[in-house]
Order: structure tokens, then sequence, then C-alpha cells
């Protein structure tokens, strides 16, 4: 959510970065929000009047009772009570219209940075840069699905009897890797001075809509029937929901921590066959990093986050690249985001594994969290990025691994987590 000043003195500036953003429909909000803005801001110095008047009164009416003019303190007492009661008046239509600001507000998008490059969709994200050389071996590299069933480490059969689509079982040294990926990916941030949190796993209405758009909270939240909980999309929004309403200390910016996670997700709408297996799947496991810096670091926090996810999938490695997301891509509640994806060699094509994004001031604005500052209180700004979320990013592992005759090799950051393993060997098919 912006600033309501900034869009009252600078209502073209929003209106630009709405175009950019390919949301026409939502020019028509700004002009909407600077009518029932100044509306509510006259009922504000109109209530203010009507307080001042009041109190005048009421003093003038102890004068007079003290005169014996109890008469004429009557006649005031009455002017009281009707103030009193356009008081009451006055006040339901401030929430009313403060409420109406609020929820538009909320739909009107982050003002991007100023390098974001324009483009409508996904499609039309940019590349900056790769890491680690894309190789296509001289052999054929089955689908992850199958890397996994030879190595007895998928069932999916099981999980949709149990689940439904979008769910699976991982087994044995498969299921071993997945813990291992993610043990080796939380000692890695500790090592980069973030503090280690496990979250709760469900958060209220308010913080949902505190960290993400109504847009986004349609398409992603699973709701728990008959209560105000959703089950979290990603551990970033329990995380900065945990500094919901606070006034932080400047001298304990910033806070780094990186935090561990199942994750549920609707993913509506997915189909083929790469989005079978596990790409695209309703629940999976995460570790993410999440920073709360002052507005002045954020885009350096920014570069070292993303260039900590290149690190770790270049130590296991799988060759990775970086991608602009575009204005059209771009959440509404992000600044500037860049995804990381890594290497497949079957489909020899790249893939998201990965989003950092700077979210400015956006998510602290809705949920209250500010600094107190010399010269007054002030919103920090909060950012996140994935670590790294098995097991889709296992589709990359085994491909980039995978031998000629089935077997996986394990790079050697992850043997003291394999317990000495340093190859995962195909096991028999029996009937």
């Amino acid at each position: 959510m912006i600033d309501i000043k900034f869009l009252r003195e600078n209502p073209e500036v929003v209106k630009q970065n709405i175009k950019n953003k390919f949301q026409m429909h939502k020019l028509d909000l700004v002009d909407e929000v600077i009518e029932l803005d100044e509306k509510s801001r006259k009922l504000i110095i109109k209530g203010d009047e009507l307080r001042k008047n009041r109190n005048s009164m009421s003093k003038e009416i102890g004068n007079l009772m003290s005169q014996g003019k109890k008469q004429e303190a009557e006649e005031l007492k009455n002017k009281v009570s009707a103030i009193n009661e356009e008081l009451i008046e006055n006040e339901k239509l401030e929430n009313e219209y403060r409420e109406k600001v609020t929820s538009i507000m909320m739909k009107i998008p982050n003002i991007m940075h100023e390098s974001v490059p324009i483009g409508k969709d996904d499609s039309e994200n940019v590349e900056v840069q790769k890491f680690g050389e894309p190789i296509v071996p001289d052999y054929e590299i089955p689908y992850h699905a199958e890397i996994m069933e030879h190595l007895s480490g998928l069932d999916l059969d099981s999980a949709r009897r149990v689940a439904g689509n979008g769910f699976y079982y991982l087994m044995g040294e498969i299921a071993q890797l997945h813990s291992a990926i993610i043990t080796y990916a939380r000692d890695f941030m500790i090592e980069k001075g973030f503090t280690y949190c496990v979250p709760p796993f469900m958060i209220r209405s308010d913080v949902v809509t505190g960290v993400m758009s109504f847009e986004e909270m349609d398409a992603m939240m699973y709701k728990i029937e008959g209560e105000d909980l959703y089950l979290i999309g990603t551990s970033e929004h329990s995380m900065i929901g945990k500094f919901k309403g606070q006034i932080l200390k400047k001298e304990d910016l910033p806070y780094t921590m990186t935090s561990y996670s199942p994750c549920f997700r609707k993913e509506k709408g997915a189909h083929g066959i790469e989005e079978r297996g596990v790409y695209r799947i309703h629940q999976f496991e995460k570790q993410e990093m999440i920073v709360v810096c002052e507005p002045s670091t954020s885009y350096e926090w920014y570069d070292k986050m993303w260039q900590f996810t290149v690190e770790l999938f270049r130590s296991l490695e799988i060759p990775v690249r970086t991608l602009e997301c575009c204005s059209g891509d771009l959440a509404d509640l992000k600044a500037k985001s860049v995804d990381v994806e890594a290497w497949s060699p079957r489909q020899q094509k790249y893939f998201e594994v990965g989003s950092c994004s700077n979210l400015t001031d956006a998510q602290s604005r809705r949920l209250g969290i500010r600094v107190k500052g010399e010269k007054g209180n002030y919103f920090p700004h909060t950012l996140n990025n994935t670590v790294v979320a098995p097991p889709r990013m296992l589709i990359s592992f085994l491909e980039n691994h995978y031998n000629e005759d089935g077997s996986v090799n394990i790079p050697e950051v992850l043997w003291k987590y394999m317990g000495g393993k340093k190859k995962l060997e195909p096991k028999k098919l029996t009937k």
C-alpha cells in the first residue's frame, strides 16, 4: 500500500505506474480515492471544530451554574447534546470514508522501481545473467518422475488416492535427499548471519491481507473452514506478520531471518506433462530468507539476497540464470523482483526455482510495522527470497547429476547430510 499523501500529491505518477502494469481497470481508483480522501479530511476538520465548540460550551456551563444562571446553562446543555449527536453521526461518516479509502488503497499497486522493464506478462521478463555452463549430455535424460521412481523414491498413485492430484509421497533416498537439501540450505543461511526460525504454518486474515494483494490471496491461499485462519503459501507470510503492529528500534535493524516451513498453494490451471510429477504441486517445503531493514539499504539487501540463492545452487553444481520480472508480471505489492531459474538438461531450458522481491514499505504500511526514529516513526522496507524449495528444485538436481546408467551423483557439499553417500543407484523394479 502506497502513502496516501504521495498519491494525493502525485496522482499522475500513480496512474502511470498502473498503466505500466497494464491494469487499466484500476485507473479510476486514483480519482475515487482522492475524492473520498478529501471528504474524509473535511469530516475530520468538522469533527475537530465540533469538539472544540463542545469543550468551550462545557466550560461556559460551569461558569453559568456558579453564577446561578441555571436557565442559560440548561440552554447550553441542550446545544451540547445536539453537538454530541452531530459528532456521533460525523464520526460514523469518518469511519465509513476511512474504511473506503483504505479498501481502495489496498487495490492500488506499489510504485515500481524505475529499473523494472515494461512488459505485459512473464513472456517479456528479461534475462540478466547466467551462472554456470548449461550442459546437455549425449544420452537421454528421463522425465524427473521416472528418475525418482527408478530410485524407488516417488509414489504419485498412492498420493492421488489419499489426497488427489498435486500431492506426492517421497521415499527412501529421494526423501533423504529432499531433507538433506533443506538442512544444507538452513546451515548455508545461518553461516551468512541469518537467524533460523520455524514460524506458524497458519495465519489470520488480517496478516494475509497485510502481506499480499486480494488477487493473490484468492488465487493461492487455502482457508480453514469455520476459522479465521489460512494455510501459509510461503513462510514469508508469517515471518513478516511477526512484526505486525510493532514499533521497532532503529538500532535493531536489519532483521535477517531464514525460515523453514511447509507451504500450501491452490496452483490453479496447471496442466501438461511438465506440470505433473512434482513440478506444480499443492504442498511443498521451503527454506526462505526475510529481511526487514532501513529504506536506504533495501536495494543493497535485494542484491545480496538473490546472490545467496545463486551461490547455493552453484555449490550444488546446478547452472542457473537470473530473470528480471517485467511490470506486468510483478505482483502488486512488489517494487522489484528477480527470478532465479535452474537449468533443465531434459527440457533444454531454464525454469523458476526461486524469486527475490523488494516490497519497499508496502507490507509494513498494511501491517502497521514502524521504526522509532529521531524525527518521528517511519515504515521499514521488507524483502523476501527463496533459498531453496524442494521438491521442485529436485527436478534440476536430478537432471543435472543424472548418469547414463541411471545413477545420480551427489555433490560434495551434501555428503555429510546424506550419511556419506556420494551416489544414488537405481533399484531393480519388481512386478
